[in-house]
This record gives C-alpha cells, sequence and structure tokens, in this order.
C-alpha cells in the first residue's frame, strides 16, 4: 500500500502542551479526513474510554496562547476550545473510530510518535557524550570549547519561524 500521508506532516501537527506531546481534536479530523463534530461525538459516544491522561480539553489560556502562536482566525473554524490527544488517547481512536483511512491513518500517527520518541533519545545520549568529551578535554585549547559550543548550537532545537501574514 503506498503511504497515505508523510511522517513530517503528522511531525508538525505534533505540539507541546501541559509538558505532554499531543495532537489537537481539529488536526486529527483533518487526518482522519472527518468533520471535527463526527469525531467529537465519537469520542463523547465512548468518554470512559478517554481519561483525562489520554485526553484533555484545552483552558481559555492555553486556546489563546494557542491562537496567537499559529495565528489562527477568530472568524472561522472551530470556536470551542479543542481537546489534545496525548500518544495514548491517539490509539484508543482507532477504536472508536472504523474506518479504513482512519485504520492507516492511526497507524501512521503511532509511527511517528516512535520515531519524535527515538530522535529525542538518540539526541540526549548524543548530549551525554558531548558533555563527557567536553569535561575531558576542558583544561586543553580554549578552541576546543569555542567547536563544542558550535555543535550545540547545532544540536539545539530550532527555533520557530515567525510568518508575516499580509502581502
Amino acid at each position: 500500500m503506498t503511504q497515505l500521508i508523510r511522517s513530517e506532516a503528522i511531525g508538525e501537527r505534533i505540539v507541546i502542551i501541559r509538558g505532554q506531546k499531543v495532537m489537537l481534536s481539529g488536526s486529527i479530523a483533518e487526518l482522519y479526513k472527518v468533520e471535527h463534530r463526527a469525531l467529537m461525538q465519537a469520542v463523547k459516544r465512548n468518554k470512559d474510554r478517554f481519561p483525562e491522561d489520554f485526553m484533555f480539553q484545552l483552558t481559555g489560556e492555553e486556546y489563546a496562547i494557542l491562537k496567537s502562536h499559529f495565528v489562527i482566525s477568530n472568524w472561522g473554524g472551530v470556536r470551542k476550545r479543542p481537546y489534545a490527544f496525548t500518544e495514548q488517547g491517539v490509539a484508543m481512536l482507532s477504536s472508536v473510530l472504523k474506518s479504513k483511512r482512519a485504520v492507516q491513518v492511526n497507524i501512521a500517527i503511532m509511527r511517528t510518535f516512535v520515531q519524535l520518541r527515538e530522535l529525542l533519545s538518540s539526541n540526549s545520549e548524543l548530549m551525554k557524550k558531548l558533555e563527557g568529551l567536553e569535561r575531558k578535554y576542558e583544561t586543553h585549547d580554549h578552541h576546543i570549547k569555542i567547536v563544542f559550543d558550535a555543535i550545540r548550537r547545532l544540536m539545539a532545537e530550532p527555533k520557530k519561524k515567525k510568518y508575516k501574514v499580509g502581502f
């Protein structure tokens, strides 16, 4: 089967809220190609499958920050505060949404979460090795410190681009 959706497209929709990697209900509905309303109806019919650590609704403050961060229009789209689904919540959606596309998208999302976790883990291990080397050579040359600083900057998370809206 051809790849249904690029993992980069999924990865772009994973955000960190309350210290957790989550996907918002609107993004999930878009990926599954279902109406947001239909997705949330299916979730509410199966509320016992979605405890707080699987899914939560954003607070007004979180939603305001999200809207300003992603420059979401106040005039269109969902006007209610969206729900955030953790990795376990997204996995649980596969038991609620039965379409073939939902199953395939769910598999792609799970693979993206795993890739993200592996990437973060490998960067953490690399950072530990770098710190060990830095301690080993810190009494040597000032130029080595410059190299370590440059490597650390390259490994840092990229800063979010600010997009200019308009012409």
